[in-house]
């Protein structure tokens, strides 16, 4: 029996199963499996497997990159070439784009990589088409831009979801806040800091034992489901920041542009035109979370050209010189801050100190 012919038996199974409080822990097993059954199709067992696609992944430029996903003809390819001036191959038929392509567009001093992937079809997850490399390089990207066409129905919106789900892609979403440590004996020791409604003692030991773990601390600090136990334990899950942006808005009227404009994560534009672009940006810019430091040579202005781009969570000094070069913390005495991270201007502070957007740095060597 193949591996897709399991995945559908356990999900019609889910699918007859009524859910409530004597089948949740029944319910619960069969996520397990199925998550297991899931990352065999991600990762196949055995040698070195087919070869990848060819030119497929693109080596990481810039500060951040950012994918477009979506159907076929739905407009990534003019999206690209009008944002980053890029030629990507655009025409009338579907499938025109088949490897990834490659941009690079400088907003707010950062250079953003943008990638325009091949469009997905249904049941990418499973192997289908180009499907499983497109979301491969979708799970290294820092944000991703699902491009739906105004036309065509929201159920587009689901599948992608849906695709990208079932390759352990969350959209918008934080990880669950639960601990999860293995030991080498002592049993299962769960705790909860609140009240659950979904999992209980014999839910989580159930599913951890289709994991084969049988010694573990399990600690729920917020009102978890199955799916997000399941989500912990797998351990390869990535959660990525996502906009729906909306193509081909001039075709339709002003009225249905005021509905669309409360969907959340959600930015219409028409690519053809070039129409609200610059919202677009915006958008992507707060979604990544960049802090630009500037830099100042002693007894120099700063220099306000070219910031250093540090990834949101990773903005204290020290990561600042790791961007810069790693002998460069060695040799580090102190720096000298001016900005909204400090009380003074400036201020010396030591390699832990965390810096904000557009503050300015001096360091001072030993």
């Amino acid at each position: 029996m193949s591996i897709l012919a399991k995945i559908a038996e356990i999900e019609n199974e889910m699918a007859r199963t009524q859910k409530n409080k004597a089948t949740a822990h029944h319910l619960g097993l069969l996520k397990a499996r199925l998550a297991k059954l899931r990352r065999e199709l991600i990762t196949p067992k055995g040698g070195s497997g087919g070869g990848t696609g060819e030119g497929f992944d693109v080596a990481k430029t810039g500060d951040a990159r950012v994918g477009f996903v979506g159907f076929p003809s739905v407009g990534k390819s003019t999206l690209l070439s009008n944002l980053a001036g890029v030629y990507s191959e655009v025409a009338a038929y579907e499938f025109t784009t088949l490897t990834t392509v490659p941009g690079v567009i400088r907003y707010k001093g950062a250079k953003i990589q943008l990638l325009d992937l091949p469009g997905i079809i249904e049941g990418a997850k499973d192997g289908k088409g180009r499907g499983r490399q497109v979301i491969a390089v979708a799970r290294t990207c820092n944000l991703i831009l699902i491009v739906l066409d105004v036309l065509k129905p929201l159920v587009h919106k689901k599948l992608i979801e849906h695709e990208l789900e079932g390759f352990g892609i969350r959209l918008n979403k934080q990880p669950p806040n639960i601990g999860f440590k293995k030991k080498d004996k002592g049993g299962i020791n769960f705790t909860t800091t609140c009240a659950q409604t979904e999992l209980d003692g014999d839910t989580v030991k159930s599913i951890l034992a289709e994991y084969k773990i049988h010694n573990a601390d399990i600690t729920l600090r917020a009102d978890c489901t199955a799916d997000d136990l399941i989500d912990v334990v797998e351990g390869n899950r990535v959660y990525i920041p996502c906009i729906y942006v909306l193509n081909k808005i001039d075709q339709i009227s002003i009225e249905e542009l005021d509905i669309i404009y409360k969907v959340p994560h959600c930015v219409p534009i028409s690519a053809h035109h070039r129409w609200n672009f610059d919202d677009l940006l915006e958008r992507m810019w707060d979604y990544l979370k960049l802090v630009r430091i500037y830099t100042k040579p002693k007894g120099q202005l700063p220099d306000y050209t070219a910031p250093v781009v540090l990834p949101d969570g990773r903005t204290s000094v020290e990561d600042f010189c790791l961007k810069i070069h790693k002998n460069l913390i060695k040799e580090l005495k102190y720096a000298l801050v001016w900005g909204s991270s400090v009380k003074h201007n400036p201020q010396k502070v030591g390699k832990d100190h965390v810096l904000e957007d557009e503050d300015v740095i001096q360091l001072v060597k030993k």
